[in-house]
Parts: structure tokens; sequence; C-alpha cells
């Protein structure tokens, strides 16, 4: 079998690869090499597929439904293979190989085409935060994530140089940073975190209902983690009249429900959506840019 990449990864990865970087070039090759050395069977490419790494549905030796997911070093999948192995199985998708190939993770299936986010909004946040509180637990004593300050440093970085270029986000990105610079001065909780939380990234699955998948973990305090489901489906929230009130009953009501700070997890929130704003502009999607930075303003 072929493997061709999805135009989706290709198109990600893309935006964000450094100069030289030839993984792309080489996933065919990988992915062969990996499925050979586990006696797989490939049923398919999973299309439209991640963002950050190849997915396809095999089956071990014996008949076992399984994943097989390729990533590149810059989408940390090391660090995604020790947060699964932490929490072994609970709140999140299983390893199913004990043995470790650079960039390569054997996964249990779950069922890839049905997400929170096909129910209805209220009872996929429900469902989507019952996930995420499981996910929540001490991190590893040596654990090799990094931390909620060393992430935010590094896009504050990048966003101070983006205000620099482009005068109109700079108000924005000045409540941001200085929103980071509050909430780092006193978290209060270290706790081991998905990293990239959303509806769509939890999946139905036969061993319990729903499962997350495709964290990148990071270390620090939860309201981090749920400041990106505040934003969820925010394509439909601008275009509500109400969209501005709802967004802050939705803070609201995830704070409550996760018993989280809710003046943090607004902090946090604000942080992320122009974090993620000022991102789309750089790399060129201007309309995910106007989106998320009219949601910052909100906050």
């Amino acid at each position: 079998m072929v493997f061709e990449p999805p135009k989706r990864l290709v198109r990600a990865l893309g935006e964000t690869a450094p100069d030289g970087d030839d993984w792309l070039e080489k996933l065919p090759e990988a992915a062969q090499q990996a499925v050979a050395l586990r006696e797989l069977t490939v049923e398919r490419v999973q299309v439209p597929g991640g963002r950050s790494s190849l997915v396809v549905l095999v089956r071990t030796a014996d008949g076992t439904p399984a994943v097989l997911k390729l990533a590149p070093g810059r989408a940390r999948p090391e660090a995604e293979r020790a947060a699964l192995a932490h929490w072994g199985g609970r709140g999140a998708v299983q390893l199913l190989e004990p043995f470790t190939a650079e960039g390569v993770l054997l996964l249990e299936r779950l069922h890839p085409d049905v997400s929170v986010r096909s129910l209805p909004e209220a009872k996929a946040l429900l469902e989507a935060a019952g996930t995420l509180r499981r996910l929540w637990v001490e991190p590893p004593a040596d654990f090799p994530f990094e931390t909620v300050a060393e992430r935010t440093g590094r896009q504050a970085e990048a966003m101070r140089a983006r205000a620099q270029a482009d005068p109109e986000v700079a108000p924005l990105v000045g409540l941001a940073l200085a929103a980071r610079e509050e909430l780092l001065a006193a978290p209060p909780e270290h706790r081991l975190l998905h990293g990239t939380f959303r509806q769509s990234k939890v999946l139905s699955g036969e061993r319990m209902p729903w499962l997350a998948v495709g964290p990148d973990p990071v270390v620090g305090e939860c309201a981090f983690d749920l400041a990106r489901l505040v934003r969820d489906r925010v394509e439909d929230l601008i275009a509500q009249a109400s969209g501005a009130a709802t967004t802050r009953r939705r803070v609201k009501r995830l704070a409550e429900s996760l018993d989280v700070d809710q003046e943090r997890l607004r902090g946090w929130t604000l942080f992320r959506a122009v974090e993620s704003g000022v991102r789309a502009g750089r790399v060129g999607r201007p309309r995910d840019a106007e989106l998320l930075l009219e949601f910052a303003g909100w906050l």
C-alpha cells in the first residue's frame, strides 16, 4: 500500500516545517517499515486525519483493531507516549506496544469518525469536561514534559514579534501577555494536562464511552487545559448575535463544573485565543485569525 499523507496534514506541517525538513518525503517509507515490523494489516489511512501526524487504521497479527500513528519530532510524539503511559488508559486512548520506536505509536482503536463534537453543544461540553477531569493527575516525578510557563514563554516571544509587525493586533497581544504574567505568578496546582484539548479530541470507544486522543502534554494548572475547550465551535459563537454573552456563560459554567477559578479560566482563554489568532495570521490563515481575535475581544 502507498501511504500518501492527507492534504490536511501536508498543509498543516508545511506551515511549521523548518528549512530542510524532509519528514513528509520520508513518511511513506517510514510507514511501510512500521507496518512490516509489527506485522500489521492496513485497512486505510484516516482522512482528513490530524494536523501533526499520519493516522493509519490497522489490525495486529491476531486481528485486533488498532491505530498506527507516525509524527515528526516537532510534534513531540515521545511526550505523547509518556503521557499516555502515565494515564494508563484512564480517560485516554491506550498504548498497545511495550517497546518504543521514535515517532511511532501503536494505539487502541477507537471510533475515529465519532467525536464528542457530534453531540448537541450542551451535551458535548458536559462529556468533554468529564473526560478532561480524569486526565488531570499528578505528573511523574521526573516528567519529560514542558511546563505551561515554558510553552507559553515561547509563544509569548512570537506574539511580541507579531505585534511589532502588525500594530492592529498589539492591544490584544498586550492584554494577553499581561494576563499570562499575572497567571504565572501564583499557579494553584501542578497537574499533567492534555495540552490541546477540544471536542474533536474526544472519541467514542468500546472500553469507555469517550476517551481523549492526540495530547500535546504539558504540566501546569488545570485552567490552562480547560481554556481551549471554552472556544470550541468558535465559528458558531461568532455567528450568534449573543455570541459574547454565550462565551461568558460558557466560561462560568465550565469553571463551576470543574472547580476551576473563573477569572483564571478567563485569563488563559484570552491568552490562548490571542496566541492562536496571531499564529493563524502569521501562517496565512486570515479568516481563522479574524475569528479568534474577535472571540478574544469578548473576554
